[in-house]
């Protein structure tokens, strides 16, 4: 959804007396005005020189600043010269599904967040479950390692018993190589 809304985004002419939303600067090069428009140019203290027959900016223009209000003049020039500088569009700030109001954010939300989350989640319980000696789904592959471990531990001590897994860890403590 947020795709498409921010797909309709379109340019916009500067108009006079709106609140410019970034800054405009007007490029150098050929403006496509006839030499008689000098004096326009002129006005805003925009450099220009007169080259093949029209006039030509000689030096990038910063117009507008961001939160400046357009003037006439300004408005005009970008008029002229073709540049619309400012856009609109519709900008998603909430989003309404089943009786509940949400926050746009959360078309943010991809699988791969979620996945993160309930790993994150699942890791915690594991935790928790271990740290109070309560069994859970999420602890049980802890508490079956944790045993095997309690178990080899003995066995490796014990010369009399083993069985076929603690072989395998008495052979590398009698030779580690």
């Amino acid at each position: 959804v947020r795709e498409i809304l921010e797909s309709t985004v379109r340019p916009a002419p500067a108009k006079v007396g709106s609140s410019a939303p970034a800054d405009v600067i007007v490029p150098k090069g050929p403006t496509g005005c006839d030499p008689g428009q000098t004096a326009f140019f002129q006005t805003l203290q925009i450099a220009t020189k007169i080259a093949k027959g029209q006039i030509e900016m000689t030096n990038d223009t910063h117009l507008i600043s961001a939160g400046d209000k357009v003037t006439a003049s300004q408005a005009a020039l970008l008029q002229k010269l073709g540049i619309e500088p400012f856009t609109y569009g519709m900008s998603l700030l909430k989003v309404y599904d089943s009786g509940s109001l949400f926050d746009a954010k959360v078309l943010d939300i991809t699988d791969e967040v979620l996945t993160a989350k309930f790993v994150a989640a699942l890791n915690t319980i594991s935790k928790l479950s271990l740290a109070l000696n309560i069994p859970t789904e999420a602890s049980v592959t802890h508490s079956v390692a944790n045993a095997f471990k309690a178990i080899l531990a003995v066995t490796v001590e014990l010369e009399n018993y083993s069985f076929p897994k603690a072989e395998i860890y008495k052979a590398y403590l009698a030779d580690p190589s």
